[in-house]
């Protein structure tokens, strides 16, 4: 024989009650959101190495133009140049794996189970690429500091500072957003080797094909500037912009970086997580 246990009206609706009236979990304060994502960008080796690339980089490229170029010649704007092409690829290499690393690692699922609410990883995500890239610039100034200032002990001469503040602004501008295009390339793709080859056709390949195509139309010689976001881009490395190429600038921006994160963004609030 077996007991039957039968629970009365009362005691159901008490145990109702109780479960109704059980506080729901508090949400994940957004600060520890992105803690949480700024160490995932790190903790692993290829993130380690990636980050520390930034450093290393800069050190190789100091050193080469220390060595190479003419020391009586070299100022600080020629240790940023030289600095400036490897962060130029590194940085946004960071921003397509701050959105690829956790889709090509499978560890979405658990990320988005843990905080539902994706908007609001993605939005740590996007603030750590950009703070990642103003930190990783501020170092890259520092080693050619660094470099500028033992080139003077060596030949004699007084360091030569030719960067003002707003020059250095409008490089940092300059690959914050070559980020932000990764990042977005990053949604869309969620794929590390898919966005990183759209990344590279997007800043090596289309400005060969705008360069053939303005030289054979005229047309698209005076008003590239209003589609190509590379030509109003590297302007920011060479400063004194119009306003003509600031509004360039802006809706090229738009086109490149604001309508690609909108759908991307909106393809990974949609995609089904496996």
């Amino acid at each position: 024989m077996t007991a039957t246990t039968v629970s009365s009206p009362e005691t159901v609706s008490t145990v109702a009650t109780a479960e109704r009236s059980r506080p729901a979990p508090a949400r994940t304060p957004f600060r520890r959101i992105q803690y949480v994502e700024l160490r995932k960008m790190f903790d692993t080796r290829s993130g380690f190495w990636l980050m520390a690339s930034i450093v290393i980089t800069a050190a190789i490229a100091t050193t080469i133009t220390l060595l190479v170029g003419d020391r009586d010649d070299l100022t600080f704007e020629s240790f940023a140049a030289a600095i400036g092409s490897p962060m130029s690829v590194i940085l946004p290499v960071i921003g397509v794996l701050a959105v690829t690393s956790e889709w090509s690692q499978r560890t979405t699922l658990t990320t988005f189970t843990l905080v539902p609410g994706r908007s609001r990883v993605l939005a740590a995500k996007v603030l750590n690429t950009l703070a990642i890239g103003f930190v990783g610039m501020l170092i890259a100034l520092g080693v050619g500091a660094l470099g500028n200032l033992v080139t003077s002990m060596i030949t004699g001469v007084d360091p030569v500072w030719d960067i003002s503040v707003s020059s250095f602004a409008q490089i940092v501008l300059a690959n914050e957003l070559g980020m932000l295009v990764g990042f977005a390339l990053g949604l869309l793709f969620r794929s590390s080797p898919a966005a990183i080859v759209g990344y590279f056709v997007v800043s090596l390949v289309l400005p060969g094909l705008s360069g053939a195509l303005a030289a054979a139309q005229d047309w698209w010689a005076d008003n590239s500037g209003w589609f190509d976001l590379n030509e109003s881009r590297f302007l920011l490395f060479d400063g004194g912009l119009t306003g003509q190429d600031w509004a360039q600038l802006g809706v090229t921006s738009v086109l490149w970086i604001v309508l690609p994160l909108l759908i991307g963004t909106r393809l990974v609030l949609r995609s089904e997580v496996k």
